[in-house]
């Protein structure tokens, strides 16, 4: 899975799709990357599984909006996410794509910017992923 937060991240041009196609797209893989295709049965990626990560990113947020100044001392912090999704992966709670997801997106932060856009697309997948994974039970 390809993801690119910028089109043109000089002039702070965002991937015009990242947040409604691109993020569907990510959604659905996610969706059937953690399902048994034998029986269509949730084998990883709850919901719930998948909110840890989400409210990781959204803690860091308040953490970096506190103090902005100090985004590069926090940045080590939020990277240990892809250690977090590895170890989670490790135990078959989440599935390749969404661990993919997860290390594909923290390559890309470097500064402010580049996590505002991570925080957003993280958003708007889990808006999608509600819609494809509506329960814990399934469809």
């Amino acid at each position: 899975m390809i993801i690119k937060f910028w089109k043109d991240k000089k002039n702070k041009q965002i991937e015009p799709e990242l947040f409604s196609t691109t993020a569907e797209q990510i959604a659905k893989i996610i969706d059937i990357d953690g399902r048994d295709p034998r029986n269509d049965k949730i084998k990883n990626n709850k919901p719930s599984q998948i909110r840890k990560f989400y409210n990781e990113v959204l803690n860091f947020r308040l953490m970096i909006e506190k103090e902005p100044s100090r985004f590069n001392e926090f940045l080590p912090y939020l990277k240990i996410l892809n250690a977090k999704a590895a170890y989670a992966r490790g135990r078959e709670l989440i599935s390749d794509s969404f661990k993919n997801f997860i290390s594909e997106s923290l390559k890309q932060i470097n500064d402010f910017d580049d996590f505002e856009v991570f925080a957003n697309l993280f958003e708007a997948f889990m808006g999608y992923y509600k819609f494809y994974r509506p329960s814990e039970g399934g469809r």
